[in-house]
């Protein structure tokens, strides 16, 4: 779980998210639903998550930051 987070900084960063031990398994929920693969399902998730980026960087940190200041 979330071992693709270490490459996510600077999107969380933009998304003004600041990952804790207690927040990190929403978040990483909230990414698995935005990019529409099952959770737990990671290396899916993280393939996903970079195409996202990729497409629309804009966009998808967007989008995150609401995913998660909804479920926080």
């Amino acid at each position: 779980m979330t071992c693709y987070f270490r490459h996510l900084g600077a999107v969380f960063k933009k998304a003004e998210i600041e990952v804790t031990r207690e927040n990190k398994k929403d978040i990483d929920k909230a990414l698995h639903l935005i990019v529409g693969v099952e959770y737990p399902n990671c290396p899916a998730a993280w393939k996903q998550v970079k195409k996202r980026i990729s497409e629309d960087e804009v966009a998808f940190v967007s989008e995150l930051r609401d995913a998660c200041t909804a479920k926080m």
